[in-house]
C-alpha cells in the first residue's frame, strides 16, 4: 500500500556514531519502500551553514539521503529549531525540498498540518523571542558572515545556556500549549496536525468546535533508539525504531 513516513528530532551528532547507523539502516532498509519521508526539523544536533557540508557527518547523512531521493522517494524538510539554517545547496546535495513550517498536505486522501511544533510551545516566552531573532534574515546573514570557529564557539554557548534555562524551565512550558493547539486547529480548518520538537511521541485525539480532531507528535531519537510515522489511506501508526 502506498504510504509515507514522517520523522523528526534525531539531532546527529558527532558524539552518536550508533544514533547515526540507526538513521542509516532506516534509510536502507524501512524508508525506501514509502512513496516520501519528510523529516519536520532537527535532523542534526545544529547546523552553522551550508558551508559545513564538507564535514564527514555532513557527507555522510546527505549521502545517505541522495541515495534515497535517487531511488524514487520523494523526500521534504521543515526547518527545525536546530537546523533552521539549513539552506538551498544542503537541499539540491540531498535531492529534497523545502517546506514552510506550518504546511498543509494532502497525506494520502487525509487534509493534513505539518509543523516542527516549537511555535505551539507558546508558553516558553523566552524561546519565542529567541526564535523570532534567530529567523530574521538579517539575523541569520550576519551569523553566516563569521568564521566557522566562531559560529562554533557561539553555538556552544548557545547549548550551554538553552541546558541551563531548562532547568529552570517545568515541563508544562516545553510543551504546546492547549489553547496554541485549537487555534492551530481552527485556522486551517480542523486538520490531521503532526508535529515533533516536543520528545513526547504520543497520538492525542480531542474535540474543537465539535470536529473530531487527532494530534501525532513524532519520536524523538536518541542512543540506540528512535521511531517514525507511517501514513496511509487508512491512517497512521507510529511506530518505534531500534538499532537491529
Amino acid at each position: 500500500m502506498s504510504h509515507s513516513l514522517l520523522i523528526s528530532d534525531l539531532h546527529l551528532n558527532n558524539q552518536e556514531a550508533g544514533l547515526t547507523r540507526l538513521f542509516e539502516h532506516f534509510l536502507t532498509h524501512i524508508a525506501p519502500n514509502a512513496e516520501a519521508l519528510y523529516i519536520l526539523g532537527d535532523l542534526f544536533e545544529y547546523w552553522l551553514g551550508d558551508d559545513t557540508l564538507d564535514l564527514p557527518l555532513h557527507q555522510q547523512v546527505c549521502c545517505a539521503l541522495r541515495q534515497l531521493s535517487d531511488s524514487g522517494v520523494k523526500l521534504f524538510f521543515l526547518h527545525g529549531n536546530r537546523d533552521f539554517l539549513l539552506g538551498a545547496r544542503f537541499a539540491e546535495t540531498c535531492g529534497a525540498s523545502f517546506l514552510p513550517d506550518p504546511n498543509l498536505i494532502n497525506l494520502h486522501g487525509a487534509t493534513s498540518l505539518l509543523m516542527h511544533g516549537d511555535t505551539l510551545c507558546t508558553d516558553d516566552v523566552d524561546y519565542q523571542a529567541f526564535r523570532q531573532q534567530v529567523h530574521q534574515p538579517a539575523w541569520q546573514q550576519q551569523f553566516l558572515a563569521q568564521t566557522l570557529s566562531t559560529r562554533v564557539a557561539l553555538a556552544q554557548t548557545a547549548r550551554e545556556q538553552s541546558t541551563a534555562a531548562k532547568l529552570n524551565k517545568s515541563a508544562s512550558i516545553m510543551d504546546v500549549n492547549p489553547d496554541a493547539v485549537i487555534n492551530i486547529f481552527r485556522q486551517y480548518g480542523y486538520p490531521r496536525l503532526i508535529h515533533g520538537h516536543t520528545h513526547r511521541p504520543a497520538h492525542h485525539r480531542l474535540t474543537v468546535d465539535g470536529h473530531a480532531c487527532e494530534r501525532w507528535v513524532l519520536h524523538d531519537w536518541h542512543g540506540t533508539q528512535g521511531g517514525y510515522l507511517r501514513c496511509d489511506e487508512q491512517g497512521c501508526q507510529l511506530i518505534a525504531l531500534h538499532t537491529p
